[in-house]
């Protein structure tokens, strides 16, 4: 049996970053009402000041960054005098989209931003809500969140279409009395986005917001979970040659797909590394052990493919200790760059780390 762990890495990470998908988001709201802010405060890389911008309509322009899985469709002109026009032209552009062959097109969820300060909802805030609601789901955003007074209800109440209100304060603020004012409302504002967005892309989404590393976690749990029982079936499934050889497609799908449920910028150079970190990491206690899988066999310097016939349960506890060890490890750098991905080499030895501690016999 040939395997060139090139093509199979290369494989993988073709079809991870295919299953992830991509999220798009469309954020409404007048000028001054802190959309930039708040797209820069809830997803990765400072989107709204260093991705791509391009003018899809008159009044409303897309944003995308290479290597994030989200566009975001900005619409601004809901002033009094303009949001007629402005609804109209939007109105085009997603109609246009929702029938467009290539999914990766389609809009998904929309944020109407309407200003605490405001006190109102304006008739443009309204008739753009109305119209997105005829195609996606709505949740209103209300921004600058200081003293609600009862603004959230009055929100709900005239915008009925949306899903939810959830108010946001996207930065640290200091108030006239010295008071200061933490962020707050985010972690909600990604939470109930999740629950609106499409099955399909919501593994997009946990990867390109960076408020909370716990929706990153639960879908990344999900993934070895499934890599665990696929392993198990193939471990107790005669195989010639070697089952421990055709899991390690499992493992590398598994370690390809929680990188990119994470955000991490994926390429070939960096799951190999990671790939060969995994192999040092269990190399100090498990060489002479039949929890050894093929895995560690295929790195360059390592050794020879075998013929190695692994049991289903050794089969399940390594692909779970490979992917919860990672899960932890990228949970772990997350937090401690806020949500902002870590480079590929702290991420490399944090988990080879972290799996010779897991796999080293306890005392």
């Amino acid at each position: 049996m040939d395997f060139n762990l090139a093509d199979e890495v290369r494989r993988q990470l073709e079809e991870a970053l295919s299953k992830r998908g991509r999220v798009n988001i469309v954020i409404a709201g007048r000028s001054g009402v802190g959309k930039s802010t708040l797209v820069n405060a809830v997803f990765q890389g400072n989107l709204a000041e260093t991705g791509q911008g391009r003018p899809v309509t008159q009044s409303a322009r897309e944003y995308s960054k290479e290597g994030l899985p989200i566009t975001i469709l900005d619409t601004r002109g809901l002033e009094m005098d303009q949001y007629l026009e402005t609804t109209r032209q939007l109105e085009e552009e997603v109609r246009e989209r929702s029938t467009d062959p290539d999914a990766k097109r389609h809009l998904h969820v929309a944020w109407v931003c309407i200003s605490e300060d405001s006190r109102r909802v304006e008739q443009g805030e309204s008739a753009v809500a109305q119209m997105l609601a005829r195609y996606m789901p709505v949740l209103g955003v209300i921004t600058k969140a200081r003293s609600d007074q009862g603004f959230r209800e009055e929100v709900l109440r005239l915008l009925p279409m949306a899903r939810n209100a959830m108010r946001v304060r996207a930065l640290r603020e200091q108030d006239d009395e010295g008071h200061v004012l933490e962020p707050r409302g985010l972690q909600e504002l990604v939470d109930v986005t999740m629950e609106v967005v499409p099955e399909a892309q919501r593994n997009a989404f946990a990867a390109a917001q960076k408020v909370s590393v716990a929706q990153k976690r639960t879908r990344a749990h999900a993934i070895v979970g499934s890599a665990a029982t696929l392993a198990g079936a193939i471990g107790a499934t005669p195989i010639p040659f070697s089952d421990a050889l055709v899991i390690v497609p499992v493992q590398i799908s598994m370690l390809a797909s929680i990188s990119a449920v994470f955000g991490l910028p994926l390429n070939q150079a960096f799951l190999t590394t990671l790939i060969s970190s995994a192999s040092g990491g269990l190399m100090a206690t498990l060489s002479g052990q039949t929890i050894v899988s093929g895995l560690l066999k295929l790195v360059p310097g390592v050794g020879t493919v075998v013929g190695a016939a692994i049991s289903a349960a050794t089969a399940v506890a390594v692909t779970t200790l490979f992917g919860e060890g990672f899960i932890s490890v990228l949970s772990k750098l997350f937090l401690r760059n806020q949500g902002e991905p870590p480079t590929e080499e702290e991420v490399a030895q944090a988990f080879r780390e972290e799996l010779h501690g897991r796999s080293s016999p306890r005392p």
